[in-house]
């Protein structure tokens, strides 16, 4: 999954930016226990960046529902 950028995200709307969190929440979730199961993470970085894009898009969600 490619790290969403800021501008990608306001151009999507509110459906497909749902969608997107739920998609980013799976793979967050699926890279911590698969880290946590084998004790050895292969990509550190990536659970950091999947944690920001979460919160960025979150961030940018609540926006845009305070736009409506």
């Amino acid at each position: 999954m490619a790290i969403l950028r800021s501008k990608d995200i306001w151009e999507m709307d509110v459906d497909d930016i749902q969608d997107k969190l739920n998609e980013l929440k799976k793979e967050l979730s699926k890279n911590i226990s698969k880290s946590s199961a084998s004790g050895v993470n292969d990509n550190p970085g990536k659970i950091r960046e999947l944690k920001r894009t979460i919160a960025r898009v979150i961030t940018i969600l609540s926006q845009k529902q305070k736009e409506r």
